[in-house]
């Protein structure tokens, strides 16, 4: 009876920690991200918005804002899996929800390092517009057809599968202790990140400030790791990727 009612508890604290975290990442998108556009008079009355120029300080500020994007937008799909490691915990000296999750957030913390040092080569090579999304017709189509196709294969479906049902794998891998739940969530991440990494290079097709394209990568991302049909949208979402970005081409 104690057991159950610590494990209720446990789990209450959980969702509701994941829910504050995840809603603190989406105000922050939402108010800016802390990035000021500079602006440019272009005469005649009109202003274009730039980008400020790439410093140190303005790329930490770009990794800030690419770690933060990815625990919105990943996290929401992860919390099942997190609240079942809470579950699954055999020592009650202490939950092992946040360590999990931070081990998870890791691995999304290395992915935006990576994303951040390709939107300066991006930004670099002039290819980015005012909203960070591509303004070459040509790459965006190319990355459409990769990530669809990427969609379709056996990597892809496998960490699906892994994350849609990650109850084996937690329980042929469990480790004890905080440091064995960092592991955990590190061997988690890795298999979500195989599986969504191309969906998340997707960002730079439709902007890193467009807000409802962003939702729409997270929803896209929630639906495929948790309904039950979510497999078979991952397969059909590729198929429309590679439509998509072979129209895009052919327009040009």
């Amino acid at each position: 009876m104690l057991l159950h009612a610590l494990l209720r508890r446990d789990r209450a604290l959980a969702l509701a920690s994941l829910v504050a975290v995840i809603m603190l990442a989406w105000a922050y998108l939402i108010l800016g991200a802390g990035i000021e556009m500079d602006e440019m008079d272009m005469g005649g009355g009109q202003i274009m918005m730039m980008a400020p120029p790439w410093t140190l300080g303005y790329a930490a500020l770009i990794f800030l804002m690419w770690a933060i994007m990815m625990v919105a937008m990943m996290l929401p799909s992860a919390a099942p899996t997190i609240l079942l490691v809470t579950a699954l915990a055999r020592d009650r000296i202490a939950p092992v929800a946040v360590p999990f999750a931070c081990g998870y957030v890791l691995v999304w913390t290395g992915f935006s390092l990576a994303a951040t040092a390709l939107q300066f080569g991006l930004d670099r090579a002039g290819v980015l517009s005012e909203t960070m999304a591509t303004s070459s017709t040509a790459l965006a189509g190319i990355v459409l057809i990769v990530a669809g196709a990427y969609q379709w294969t056996p990597l892809k479906q496998a960490c699906l599968r892994h994350c849609r049902s990650p109850l084996a794998f937690l329980l042929g891998r469990w480790r004890r202790g905080a440091w064995g739940a960092i592991t955990n969530g590190m061997r988690h991440g890795l298999f979500c990140l195989g599986c969504c990494w191309m969906l998340m290079v997707l960002l730079f097709v439709g902007g890193l400030m467009n807000l409802l394209w962003i939702a729409a990568l997270a929803l896209l991302v929630l639906i495929e790791k948790t309904l039950p049909w979510g497999g078979r949208t991952s397969r059909a979402t590729g198929a429309a990727l590679v439509v998509w970005g072979a129209v895009m081409l052919v327009s040009m």
